[in-house]
């Protein structure tokens, strides 16, 4: 279920300040954005799979709480980076 070298390169440079900066917190919601949906459709094909669905659940909240960080200290980053990846409507 991991991410391709490719797609991962991608996010990083549409969302990073160069091709290297991974650990911007906006980088880091992109790409667990693109892991939750990938487990999303594996969970929808596989009901049974309970640990896909614990592990998909991990990555919930993790990327929740990485977004509770951005709107504390940085309010407009969080809401372009929302409204980006079409989270919220």
């Amino acid at each position: 279920m991991a991410l391709q070298k490719e797609e991962v390169t991608s996010i990083v440079g549409k969302f990073g300040k160069n091709g290297k900066d991974t650990g911007a917190s906006e980088v880091q919601a992109a790409l667990l954005t693109r892991r939750i949906s990938q487990l999303t459709e594996h969970c929808k094909q596989f009901k049974k799979d309970k640990s896909s669905q614990r592990g998909l659940l991990i990555l919930v909240g993790k990327r929740r709480r990485l977004l509770k960080y951005m709107q504390r200290t940085d309010l407009e980053k969080y809401r372009s980076l929302i409204k980006e990846l079409g989270l919220r409507k």
